[in-house]
């Protein structure tokens, strides 16, 4: 439940700090005090929009900020968030500048607006003064009665699924269209993928064939090369290898005389070695290069088909492979999107998964329906609209992404009268009891721990307002409600009551908002009874509502 709730340079308001109980708290005061801008201060800490006009003129910016009881639910939203975990509530706060900048925070950490209303919704739950407006739109009802049901994960199936089908049906309206089109296309592809298909080039190929026709195009040059050096090396009539083991048994006998010779000898040594491993090195080599006119003509025709169609493909021939890949799935794409069978097969497929989930989900509706409908009408019996009877009709109508029924709310306000279209209801005062007691009744099926009705009692008074204000304070019973309310019957149920009023301050409007005691109830409610003048008789008469 919300527990404080602090307000600053907000509208008209400079200061304000509350604290709220359990139950059911009212808020009242004469019009244009800004009962209702505590509820927009509060509905913009949940994460409604806010820009530079809400801030109060000539301060710098409006901060407000609402502390919550957490529940379970709300303590596991916050760690999935990686949000901060305070012990036993959680704190949401929001600042917005006179330049129209906001900031948003939960428990201290900096959050977005979206995320204030996603954890918002699992805290309140505000009906506004216009909820009997909305409700006049069969989108509204629907949407109603789908989270009166807490059908809102079948309806997102049932969304998803007719989006599916229609994207198949689309797919293949257009290719009935395109026909033509698609057929030259799939022609196109199906003579560039038969064309690299013969080709067939291998990853690394162009690599392999030019490292080979440059040894193959150069083999006189490179056996000559290494003919030569294994000459000089070891096959000239003085080679290198024969001088150097001449040497080094020289000095191997003169190391005998003087022994500071061993260890150029032993330099000389390794050089041996190395020299005679390069002979034996560059006969390997001649023995495998030799001069192979027929194999080079091959690695030339190889060399030129594969540039020749890199340059009609207009890519680099190191990339004939990726392209034959890339066009190959092109193809088979394009295969699959121009099967008009499999299209209309994958199409009905889908229409008929769609239709499986819409019918569950009618239903569904179908049950809710009923349920909402007795409950409703029972309530109208209290709100004397004795007779009244209250219907929520599902009409079949075209598939479509919330279903396959239209709906719609129906009333008949008194007995013996034929039930109607609420949005065709001619009285203002029949359409806003049949709002409030369907606002109170999905509030009384929801979890949300605080509920707010902000005037939604307008169009109703005597001895109904007292029925609403019985019905509140019933509901405030199992949670928290806060109600802005211009009905004595209505605010004499409270078990909390706030006086808003107005005053100036250096010559501007200023919200004050105080608490009421027993003996300023009585006051207040005999205000709101008789209006300007307060006598001891309207006084004698808020005793007795309060009384009861």
């Amino acid at each position: 439940m919300l527990r404080t709730l602090s307000i600053r340079d907000f509208v008209i308001v400079d200061v304000i700090e509350l604290e709220f109980s359990a139950g059911f708290s009212v808020f009242t005061g004469e019009t244009g005090a800004g009962k209702s801008i505590l509820i927009d201060a509060l509905a913009l800490a949940l994460g409604g929009r806010g820009d530079a006009s809400v801030v109060r003129e000539g301060a710098a910016r409006a901060d407000i900020t609402a502390d919550f009881a957490a529940s379970p639910e709300v303590e596991s939203w916050l760690v999935t968030n990686a949000c901060q975990v305070e012990e036993g509530g959680v704190l949401l706060r929001r600042v917005i500048d006179n330049a129209g900048r906001s900031k948003a925070f939960i428990n201290g950490i900096a959050a977005t607006a979206t995320q204030l209303r996603e954890l918002g919704e699992m805290l309140v739950d505000i009906h506004g003064q216009h909820a009997h407006q909305s409700l006049l739109k069969t989108d509204a009802q629907r949407q109603l009665l789908d989270t009166q049901a807490g059908l809102q994960e079948q309806v997102k199936a049932v969304t998803a699924a007719y989006r599916s089908w229609r994207a198949l049906a689309r797919q293949r309206e257009e290719f009935e269209r395109n026909a033509k089109n698609v057929l030259v296309e799939r022609e196109r592809l199906e003579w560039q993928v038969s064309e690299l298909d013969k080709l067939a080039a291998r990853p690394g190929e162009w690599s392999e064939v030019s490292t080979e026709h440059s040894r193959l195009s150069h083999a006189a040059a490179l056996i000559d090369g290494a003919q030569e050096a294994l000459n000089a090396i070891s096959e000239a009539d003085q080679p290198m290898l024969s001088q150097l083991m001449s040497l080094n048994s020289k000095l191997d006998k003169l190391a005998g005389i003087d022994a500071d010779l061993k260890p150029i000898i032993e330099l000389l040594e390794p050089a041996r070695i190395q020299l005679q491993e390069a002979v034996y090195g560059l006969n390997d080599y001649l023995s495998k290069v030799e001069l192979d006119p027929a194999r080079l003509r091959s690695v030339e025709a190889r060399m030129s088909d594969l540039h020749v169609t890199a340059r009609k493909f207009r890519v680099q021939p190191e990339d004939l492979p990726a392209e034959f890949d890339s066009l190959s799935a092109q193809l088979r794409q394009l295969a699959a999107a121009t099967d008009m069978a499999s299209l209309r097969a994958q199409e009905d497929q889908a229409r008929d998964a769609y239709m499986a989930l819409a019918t569950k989900l009618g239903k569904a509706r179908a049950k809710a329906a009923a349920a909402l409908s007795t409950a409703v009408t029972a309530a109208m019996q209290d709100l004397s609209m004795s007779g009244g009877r209250f219907s929520v009709a599902l009409q079949p109508g075209e598939p479509g992404a919330s279903g396959i029924e239209q709906i719609e709310f129906m009333v008949a306000g008194h007995a013996g009268t034929t039930l109607r279209p609420l949005a065709k209801v001619a009285s203002g005062g029949e359409l806003a009891r049949i709002a409030l007691a369907i606002s109170v009744i999905t509030s009384a099926s929801t979890a949300t721990p605080t509920l707010i009705f902000d005037e939604v009692d307008s169009g109703i008074g005597g001895g109904v307002a007292e029925v609403v204000g019985r019905l509140l304070k019933r509901l405030g019973q199992d949670r928290q409600v806060l109600c802005v309310t211009h009905l004595p019957q209505v605010a004499s149920q409270a078990s909390q009551h706030f006086e808003v009023s107005k005053a100036s301050s250096n010559g501007k409007p200023v919200s004050r908002i105080q608490v009421l005691d027993a003996k300023a109830r009585v006051e207040e409610v005999a205000r709101m009874l008789g209006g300007l003048e307060i006598t001891a008789t309207t006084r004698k008469h808020a005793r007795e509502l309060l009384a009861l």
